[in-house]
């Protein structure tokens, strides 16, 4: 196997230490995922750095030009604390001519923008459900056109920032007082969307041309209540107390069809395509009991931590860990940007 000097870039907080003997759960939390990474890229016989990126890429420019990494491993989700600027960063890589693993620039640019997603796949022909968009600083304005109950969210954060039971809203006020909450404590954009419910399945697909699409895996929301079990809050998804105490799992579906299953394939290819993404991502989707089936987001560079979803997903046909963070690896690689083509 050949060994790569491979730079791995995250936030600046979240840069992982060599060890993490005598840290407790919840310190290495922090940088569970990034710690992960490092750890198989050095075991895999890597020459591995890290670097944190917080406001400004003078050190990443330094380090590029003087270390010549084969390729960086973009663990990045912000950058100078904004979501959406990530992109710029991976369109500053492109520009200096150095090949990163995950989405390229387009694709994070249409995924991020939960809008922009949904108006993209409208004319592909992929049902999302039905919403509408409360800008920041803008006045309240009843929606006319939206059934109850209706799901609020922020149009631009991920990671289920701003997501609680309390989301789901069946009436009017409840709607004026959760989009507030999203402008003033998310301080973003409020996208307000017709609550669609079912099956929260999940589906992973990996390449640049040629995409391979994982086992559609499945939230389970255990014991929690019809109403608890609406949506996937953020303690849900990321509270392994909260997840043991209310018997929470996730897992490859069960009880679909072959000709269910390869509908969500050829789907999540589609979505995939649509939205120009590369790499690897996950496509979050919600299946009606009559089947009807909904996107609900396009996760570019979705979360990599060992025994999470993506992972487990991977490992379910034979990808292990160190295979799974291999095949980033290549195809980092082997992605084709412009500079690449008139090389």
């Amino acid at each position: 196997m050949k060994r790569y000097r491979i730079l791995l870039m995250t936030h600046e907080q979240l840069v992982p230490p060599e060890s993490i003997e005598g840290l407790t759960e919840k310190e290495v939390d922090l940088f569970r995922t990034e710690y992960h990474v490092y750890s198989t890229l050095y075991n895999l016989g890597h020459h591995v750095r890290a670097i944190g990126i917080g406001d400004h890429l003078s050190e990443l420019r330094e380090t590029i030009r003087d270390w010549r990494p084969h390729v960086v491993f973009n663990l990045l989700e912000e950058f100078s604390g904004i979501a959406a600027y990530d992109q710029h960063v991976v369109a500053y890589l492109e520009m200096v001519r150095q090949r990163y693993t995950g989405c390229n620039p387009r694709g994070l640019m249409l995924s991020r923008d939960k809008v922009l997603t949904k108006q993209v796949l409208a004319w592909h022909r992929v049902a999302t459900p039905a919403f509408q968009l409360f800008p920041l600083g803008k006045r309240f304005a009843e929606p006319r056109k939206l059934k109850f109950p209706l799901f609020v969210k922020s149009a631009t954060e991920d990671a289920s920032v701003g997501i609680a039971q309390a989301s789901i809203v069946a009436d009017m006020a409840s709607l004026r007082e959760r989009v507030t909450f999203i402008h003033d404590r998310v301080q973003s954009d409020a996208l307000v969307e017709e609550y669609i419910d079912g099956r929260e399945l999940y589906i992973g697909v990996f390449g640049n041309t040629r995409l391979t699409a994982l086992p559609v895996w499945e939230l389970n929301f255990g014991t929690m209540s019809e109403v608890q079990s609406g949506i996937a809050t953020r303690r849900m998804k990321w509270n392994r107390t909260y997840q043991e105490k209310h018997g929470i799992t996730t897992g490859m579906a069960q009880g679909l069809s072959e000709g269910e299953a390869d509908r969500f394939v050829r789907l999540a290819k589609r979505i995939y395509r649509a939205l120009h993404m590369s790499g690897y991502a996950r496509l979050d989707f919600r299946m009606r009991d009559d089947g009807s089936v909904f996107l609900l987001e396009a996760n570019a560079n979705p979360d990599l931590t060992n025994g999470e979803d993506l992972a487990e997903s991977a490992r379910a046909i034979g990808i292990d860990y160190e295979a799974f963070i291999s095949r980033i690896v290549s195809l980092g690689l082997s992605y084709m940007p412009e500079w690449r083509m008139h090389e």
